[in-house]
């Protein structure tokens, strides 16, 4: 019997691990928490030294803290914006938080490393205590719409609204502007709101600067107008009626205003 050396059985043990590796079913990508333990309860933190903030901004505002919440981000402002209502009425301007960091340009996200922010109709699924940029809150990224159009084998994911000043394709506001904006969420969360809705468009879409500016950019990129025309009735609802339209995501991925 030929004896096979030390050198060459190690070489076939490396090249399975890496077959199996190749073939192995990938796992759910997740934001990574920090990597030293770490002991702080970071929103017993938040209520202490912010949740006063913003009940004052909400008592501004007219709204019962924490009523219902509702997030609009404006890419080309670097803006999000937290809404809030109670008992069904209109939805009410509580904040404008500005973002500290932007990547990408105008137009959605359709593949894993293209720095872009999404562009669409999206919800908060999942609150991060433990994130790397302090306090962030999760995106559904790559929604219904985003598996139909996005690169069906790397669309991408872990987008997030999160405390610290960098960023690729997320919403970086600063730790204590995240502080407010985590216990809005958690606390409308814990409050009975199953699904928090989060808005991402390129700009404010009406008015005569945003058809300067859609134009220019549909000029470079063609394909824009058929996928703003998506977005713009859904803009267009909530700013007419302050309510939230109801949306739905078609099988080519198109995104469909519901009727009343």
């Amino acid at each position: 019997m030929r004896k096979v050396s030390p050198a060459l059985l190690a070489a076939t043990a490396a090249a399975a691990l890496w077959l199996a590796g190749r073939h192995a079913p990938a796992e759910p990508v997740t934001e990574p928490a920090s990597p030293a333990p770490d002991t702080v309860d970071r929103v017993a933190v938040a209520r202490q030294e912010h949740e006063a903030a913003i009940r004052q901004k909400y008592h501004a505002a007219a709204v019962q803290y924490p009523g219902e919440i509702f997030i609009r981000w404006l890419k080309r402002e670097a803006m999000l914006e937290l809404w809030a209502r109670n008992g069904g009425g209109q939805f009410r301007l509580v904040f404008r938080y500005s973002l500290l960091a932007v990547s990408g340009g105008p137009g959605p996200k359709r593949r894993e490393g293209d720095k872009q922010v999404p562009e669409g109709f999206y919800e908060i699924n999942r609150f991060n205590q433990k994130s790397l940029f302090h306090l962030s809150l999760g995106l559904n990224y790559p929604n219904a719409a985003d598996l139909v159009l996005s690169d069906h084998e790397h669309p991408g994911g872990d987008i997030f609204i999160h405390g610290g000043n960098v960023t690729i394709g997320c919403a970086p506001l600063g730790d204590e502007a995240i502080e407010e904006l985590y216990l809005a969420a958690r606390d409308a969360h814990d409050q009975g709101q199953a699904h928090i809705q989060v808005h991402i468009f390129p700009d404010r879409m009406s008015g005569p600067e945003w058809e300067r500016y859609a134009a220019g950019e549909i000029a470079r990129r063609p394909e824009l107008a058929a996928f703003w025309a998506q977005l713009r009735p859904g803009f267009e609802y909530f700013e007419r009626r302050r309510a939230l339209p109801i949306i739905t995501i078609a099988e080519d991925g198109r995104y469909v205003l519901g009727k009343d």
